[in-house]
């Protein structure tokens, strides 16, 4: 679609505001989050102190002090756990701050029909406030679909008014209001992990063989070992120094190879149409050597695509 509109206010929001802010969210994250400016965002992972991680999400950092963190899954307790003696707030943003997704091609050209701020030098990972008529907002330059996109950030009293304005100029770009099964193509094609379904969090995970640290999870580029102690830091540094036992990859499934499988048991063959999130077992020969996680038609490579 030239344009998509997703609702992403269940995400989990926490503030985190303070003195010691940045030095917390330094010693939380993997990130080196000193390096942060106002108006940036950053991706990142967090882990345990075995270097299993724990979740991802982002960090905004929407003044000096104050730093808004998202999440897959609830991490309040956790993150008040880890704050302890520290000169800083915690407060849950998740019911206090809304939020919209617009992705594609036309994203950008139907926010800057609305906004009251051009959008047009606003870089990747960085985010603005802006006007949306009366209606204040936040837009930062964010998505989990791979391509061009923005995330919508508001009270929730203005959502309503702000979808459908969206809704009303969008649908001379194309704008399609879009569910989590056409975001979960998007996310495979672009290769970003899930939570749950790419990688079960390291609280949750019954067994040691079912966590991963981000090195097996290929985000080895967001762990900052040359920052000071955080949480997980020395069984990064080992993991990083020895390699990581398996890898994150994505795979192409070959159909002329699908048909010859389904052709030897006499049954036609087939796939879902839409993405799936099944732990599938890999083989080589006889041996398995990994396993699926979720996987899809792809419509812009023209090929079925798992990670």
């Amino acid at each position: 679609t030239k344009a998509a509109l997703l609702d992403i206010t269940p995400l989990y929001k926490y503030i985190i505001e303070g003195r010691d802010a940045q030095a917390f969210l330094n010693r939380l994250v993997t990130r080196n989050i000193s390096i942060c400016k106002i108006g940036q965002v950053m991706y990142t992972p967090w882990c345990d102190e075995n270097g299993k991680q724990i979740d991802d999400g982002t960090v905004q950092r929407l003044s000096g002090q104050k730093f808004r963190i998202t999440s897959a899954e609830p991490n309040l307790e956790w993150i008040q756990i880890n704050a302890s003696g520290m000169d800083l707030s915690i407060s849950d943003d998740s019911k206090t701050t809304a939020a919209l997704a617009l992705q594609g091609p036309n994203s950008r050209a139907i926010l800057n029909s609305i906004a009251s701020d051009s959008l047009d030098s606003l870089k990747f990972f960085w985010m603005m406030d802006s006007n949306f008529g009366k209606v204040p907002v936040s837009i930062s330059r964010t998505g989990y679909t791979g391509d061009l996109g923005y995330e919508i950030w508001m009270d929730p009293t203005d959502a309503l008014e702000v979808w459908d304005l969206l809704l009303e100029k969008g649908k001379y770009y194309g704008i399609t209001p879009t569910g989590l099964h056409a975001l979960d193509m998007a996310r495979i094609e672009a290769g970003l992990i899930l939570l749950d379904v790419d990688y079960i969090s390291s609280r949750h995970a019954i067994i040691e063989a079912r966590k991963s640290s981000p090195y097996e999870l290929g985000l080895g580029w967001a762990v900052k070992l040359k920052k000071k102690d955080f949480i997980g830091k020395k069984a990064l540094e080992a993991e990083h120094a020895r390699g990581p036992t398996w890898e994150f990859v994505g795979i192409e499934i070959q159909w002329s190879q699908l048909e010859d499988h389904y052709r030897k048991v006499g049954l036609p063959p087939g796939l879902p149409h839409t993405a799936w999130r099944t732990s599938t077992p890999l083989f080589k020969g006889n041996e398995q050597v990994g396993y699926a996680t979720s996987g899809c038609w792809s419509p812009i490579l023209k090929r079925y695509i798992a990670l």
